[in-house]
């Protein structure tokens, strides 16, 4: 998937973050939300560029329902708000004098970002894309590059040329390779098929059954468990893969195969340098080959800045139109 945006100035590290004159001049705060699947963050600056509150909040990937993600991004705000000093936010006064960048994981096309704004409050001004988009953004200050999400979940996203172009991200039923989820998943098979002696069993594949209890306690955990659920066994796989485990280091190995793939699409698709971003990102680095930290890159920003960009009305991503007050 491909979308035209414009290109965004070179942003620089400061209290009062540096960023263009603000093209929506009605707006007294900026808000840039970041949403994965196991939670997102707010970020609010004033006209001046001022960070004046941040927060945390639940899950913001919209595949686990609209209603729950503004929940959980109203709650940020709210608190935010009241880290700033400014009341708790939840009425159309606040909201009409406030532009927001949406950064949400599950978002992959424009329909999917209209439905998400249309979900919400009446905001001044919001605009909503993919949190890919919005990290790419960051962690470039808006110049080509590429970016590799590795956290509960994994997406790959290009910005070059003006133009950002999404690998893999299709969601955990599909594709969540180079993921926490995806490696908890993993580590229930390999246990089990040792279990079944269809594959070798070690220590970490015990650990594994013990940790449920039986093999029937593991099918009663998956009939509901959610990607974030997955997603904490992979501390488990990290300790006994950095212990020296056969079975763990297996598993972590397949995961930084994963994302060397990604990594070599980005490059070959004009990303020079990548970014690892994501709670999973520094723990799977030193399992990455040497071809692939090879183009690795510090991120300049986070994806927070991003949105805040998008907030601000450069770089529009995914939205096909603007939602004004």
């Amino acid at each position: 998937m491909s979308f035209d945006s414009r290109m965004i100035p070179v942003m620089n590290q400061s209290s009062a973050f540096q960023m263009p004159d603000c093209q929506i001049p009605d707006c007294q705060i900026f808000a840039g939300v970041d949403g994965g699947g196991t939670k997102c963050r707010v970020r609010l600056r004033n006209a001046q560029g001022v960070l004046i509150g941040e927060a945390e909040g639940g899950s913001g990937n919209i595949r686990l329902g609209l209603d729950l993600v503004w929940n959980n991004i109203l709650t940020a705000i709210d608190q935010a708000l009241v880290n700033a000093g400014a009341g708790p936010g939840r009425n159309s006064a606040v909201f009409g004098k406030m532009s927001l960048g949406l950064g949400l994981a599950g978002i992959s096309d424009a329909g999917d970002a209209a439905r998400t704004i249309a979900a919400g409050p009446r905001f001044g001004r919001c605009e909503a894309s993919s949190d890919a988009h919005t990290a790419v953004l960051g962690a470039f200050s808006g110049r080509d590059g590429g970016i590799l999400i590795s956290g509960t979940g994994s997406a790959a996203y290009a910005w070059v040329g003006g133009k950002g172009i999404q690998v893999g991200g299709w969601g955990f039923e599909l594709c969540d390779d180079g993921s926490a989820a995806d490696l908890g998943r993993d580590a229930l098979r390999a246990a089990l098929d040792g279990q079944d002696g269809m594959a070798p069993t070690t220590d970490f594949t015990r650990a594994v059954i013990a940790r449920f209890g039986t093999a029937t306690d593991i099918v009663h955990f998956v009939t509901d468990a959610r990607p974030r659920d997955y997603g904490q066994l992979a501390p488990m796989v990290m300790q006994f893969a950095d212990a020296g485990d056969a079975v763990a280091v297996a598993l972590v190995e397949q995961q930084a195969r994963f994302m060397g793939r990604y990594i070599a699409r980005l490059n070959e698709i004009g990303a020079k340098s990548v970014c690892l971003v994501g709670g999973m990102a520094p723990v799977f680095q030193p399992w990455l080959s040497p071809a692939a930290r090879a183009v690795l890159a510090e991120p300049e920003h986070d994806a927070l800045e991003g949105a805040i960009l998008m907030a601000q009305g450069h770089a529009n991503g995914l939205t096909p139109a603007k939602v004004t007050g």
